[in-house]
């Protein structure tokens, strides 16, 4: 497998997720038109009406997955570094989370833009953010009235202008475009150790609307990264880590 950057200029990045609203009454009666249009495709019998506890549930369980009716409430990054002493690689995580998506997306695309904003020696990387993550942060960009960092201009952009763009899964497709493959399908396949969750990724909306836990999401992010810097350090073959070397900001 052929690799274009060194595991240090990497950025490697996971987002969470929600609703705009903490419930489908909550939206605006143009929004409740348009989520009620989205939802309908959601359920087998289209020529059915779709009832109030349809649009409820569906608004709960999917709206997060869609830029047009969810934001942003953490980014957490994660990068490889070599110990100058000991030699060995290790790991810093880092998160933003917090209220305003505007001052999250602002604080992340700073951190691009000073370190990363060179496609060509450095790189973003993460599990299925060429589908999901990246347009969904380049979107909320665009609604927030704040410019896309120049490596984040990939609209019309040809594939090999996007080697700065690393995706686990792709790399695990090996040109098969078939299906989809899960991270935690891969850290199993993988036998990497990951720690016990006290949420998964459907649950983020519920601690951030009725705990407002931001440091419980944040935490659970950040396992995401490690284990995509887990996974992408397997696939490449490196075999650089140790998972007891790691420092969270």
């Amino acid at each position: 497998m052929s690799k274009s950057f060194e595991i240090e200029k990497i950025l490697f990045f996971d987002i969470e997720t929600v609703s705009l609203s903490s419930n489908y009454l909550e939206i605006t009666p143009i929004f409740q038109g348009l989520w009620q249009r989205k939802a309908t495709s959601f359920y087998q019998n289209k020529e059915e009406e779709i009832t109030v506890e349809q649009l409820q549930e569906s608004y709960k369980n999917k709206a997060a997955i869609f830029a047009e009716f969810g934001k942003i409430v953490c980014i957490s990054v994660g990068i490889a570094y070599c110990d100058k002493e000991s030699g060995q690689y290790k790991i810093r995580l880092k998160s933003f989370a917090q209220a305003s998506e505007k001052d999250l997306l602002q604080a992340f695309c700073e951190l691009i833009n000073k370190h990363y904003a060179n496609p060509l020696t450095h790189a973003l990387g993460g599990h299925n953010i060429k589908e999901f993550d990246i347009p969904f942060i380049c979107r909320r960009l665009i609604i927030n009235n704040l410019k896309l960092p120049e490596v984040l201009k990939i609209s019309g952009k040809k594939p090999w202008e996007l080697n700065h763009l690393i995706d686990t899964m792709e790399m695990w497709k090996f040109g098969d475009w078939k299906s989809y493959t899960s991270l935690k399908l891969l850290t199993s396949i993988f036998d990497i150790p990951s720690p016990k969750d006290d949420i998964d990724g459907s649950q983020v909306g519920q601690v951030y609307w009725e705990e407002n836990d931001l440091q419980r999401i944040s935490r659970y992010c950040e396992k995401d990264v490690l284990a995509t810097m887990q996974v992408y350090d397997r696939i490449s073959g490196d075999n650089l880590f140790n998972t007891e070397h790691i420092l969270v900001d």
